[in-house]
């Protein structure tokens, strides 16, 4: 199982479009829409583009765990279709990401706090052009480990660590999803929330909280679904399962044998899902949680 995109504490601030870390020298890129044709930066505030051939201005992704694995996958995703990003993270943006809307566009809070989450949301709606939101992607994860980097079970985790993994991946969603309901009702948006394939069995790696945190989370999806739909919102989850990211729990690369489609899955394929979604492609689908893991779990 591919480790949640949010999990450490210390980890550095990382590039969203990129996935370069601070202070990391990054090659140019055609694929970065803030990159000028000579190659350099382009400036921070530059003007977001409408969509090619529309009049329409930008639609917008509020996007939390942003800065590698699936989040990574879904900046670049969402960024490709002409989607403005606004991305969350517990570190500042690096000065040396050279993607040009970042600065403008990220919001720095730490959603295991209730008043950092709080705070974050009233900023958000403050830098929400027209006071819509058409999609709300809620990625955050967190999952602690042993001393030894060893499973957590159900006796052996602190308290705390129940609380504060529960505070990240179950009570932030709720918090933003309700906090940013008018802005998902005037655009008649979507939210998407993450869950994982541990949230339906035992896991080898992911913990007893992590795991009880996303089952809850689909729970809460099927809730938010029947009370934001009277909105025009539609609420979904996806639950990925063993994704090739760039950090891998050890002896993930054994679990493909069982796997129906004898391989990980990437993060594009789980971007794809979410971006799938967000759009009018999935107009009729609400209050469901699409599995993403080769039929690792039939």
């Amino acid at each position: 199982m591919s480790t949640p995109d949010d999990t450490s504490t210390d980890t550095p601030a990382t590039c969203p479009f990129t996935g370069a870390r601070a202070g990391q020298a990054v090659a140019p890129t055609s694929a970065s829409p803030a990159m000028t044709q000579a190659g350099g930066p382009a400036p921070a505030l530059a003007p977001r583009p409408r969509i090619a051939g529309s009049n329409e201005p930008r639609k917008t992704l509020l996007l939390t765990g942003a800065s590698r694995g699936i989040g990574h996958a879904t900046v670049k995703r969402f960024s490709a279709a002409g989607w403005r990003v606004i991305t969350c993270s517990r570190h500042a943006f690096p000065e040396e990401c050279p993607w040009g809307a970042g600065p403008e566009d990220h919001i720095q809070v730490d959603l295991a706090n209730t008043d950092s989450t709080v705070a974050a949301i009233a900023e958000i709606r403050d830098r929400l052009e027209g006071g819509a939101l058409q999609a709300l992607v809620n990625n955050a994860g967190i999952s602690p480990k042993g001393s030894g980097g060893e499973r957590l079970g159900a006796i052996d985790t602190a308290l705390d660590d129940w609380k504060t993994v529960f505070q990240v991946n179950f009570f932030a969603p709720i918090m933003l999803a309700r906090g940013l309901a008018p802005e998902l009702t005037a655009a008649r948006g979507s939210i998407v929330n993450v869950t994982s394939i541990a949230g339906g069995r035992v896991h080898p790696f992911a913990g007893a909280a992590y795991a009880t945190s996303k089952a809850a989370l689909n729970a809460l999806t099927r809730e938010m679904a029947a009370d934001f739909g009277p909105l025009g919102v539609r609420v979904n989850a996806i639950a990925p399962g063993e994704i090739d990211t760039a950090i891998l729990s050890p002896g993930t690369d054994k679990m493909v044998a069982q796997i129906p489609l004898r391989r990980l899955g990437t993060p594009d394929e789980v971007a794809k899902t979410i971006y799938f979604l967000c759009t009018e492609s999935s107009s009729y689908v609400t209050g469901a949680e699409i599995h993403i893991n080769g039929g690792q779990h039939v």
